[in-house]
């Protein structure tokens, strides 16, 4: 699994709409507005790179209200909430 974190810059007025756009894109599992100079961290996870420039460079980026994205891929998840919920990945509890 690839996860990439995507900082977000969009105009204003639309943060909200650009939010929930973003957050029904496949490969976006999570969008947040933040405080600071990004008004948006979207966590994009997704099975190869091409997915992930789909996702980012081919449907992200060309969400209306979008003016800027910066994209940090993950190289390892040390948080046991986040190692947890990918070992158990398809089975019922």
């Amino acid at each position: 699994m690839i996860t990439a974190f995507v900082l977000i810059k969009t105009d204003a007025s639309r943060i909200p709409e650009a939010a929930q756009e973003i957050s029904e894109l496949a490969g976006i599992s999570e969008v947040y507005s933040v405080t600071g100079e990004w008004d948006l961290i979207a966590i994009a996870r997704v099975t190869r790179h091409e997915d992930l420039a789909d996702a980012i460079a081919d449907r992200l980026s060309k969400v209306k209200g979008v003016v800027s994205t910066t994209t940090q891929i993950s190289f390892r998840a040390y948080s046991q909430h986040d190692l947890d919920a990918a070992f158990s990945l398809g089975f019922d509890d």
